[in-house]
């Protein structure tokens, strides 16, 4: 977040925090490689996830370098501005791209949902059935078949 938060500020000429927040960024992220280190490290059942060896968190880590560098190179050319010594505050609340949700409520019960209505569903209530009494089969009554012949006149001719 600090990286894409120092990418936002470089763009609106605040170079002095943009390199704070990627100088935070760059801080958090040799945390997080060392955690992902160790995990990967760790012996015991399950598949053998290396964390630090994922596609993105390869490519952060040259993201952070290359616009940190970037940052301090334009702050030396372009912007001379002072990098503070607290780090900016992420905006932690997004407001674009997110709809806020709608909170569920269950549907208000049917008047035919009593209490009465739904002790009738009781399973214990039902009729046993005797597993040592088998049912009845049905006969089978055999099928008349019609007599198929094959029929030389169908009226259909090859030419």
């Amino acid at each position: 977040a600090y990286c894409y938060h120092g990418q936002t500020l470089l763009a609106s000429d605040k170079c002095g925090e943009a390199i704070r927040s990627l100088q935070e960024s760059e801080k958090f992220f040799a945390k997080a490689e060392a955690l992902c280190k160790e995990y990967g490290e760790t012996k015991g059942p399950g598949t053998t996830a290396k964390p630090s060896g994922h596609l993105f968190f390869r490519k952060l880590g040259s993201l952070i370098r290359n616009t940190l560098e970037k940052c301090q190179r334009e702050n030396g050319f372009i912007y001379f501005q002072k990098v503070p010594a607290e780090a900016p505050q992420l905006e932690l609340k997004a407001n674009y791209g997110l709809v806020e949700p709608v909170p569920f409520e269950f549907p208000a019960l049917n008047a035919h949902w009593t209490p009465e209505t739904v002790a009738a569903f009781d399973l214990t209530k039902r009729p046993k059935e005797d597993p040592a009494k088998p049912k009845p089969d049905e006969e089978v009554k055999p099928l008349k078949e019609p007599n198929i012949k094959p029929q030389k006149d169908s009226g259909c001719q090859i030419s």
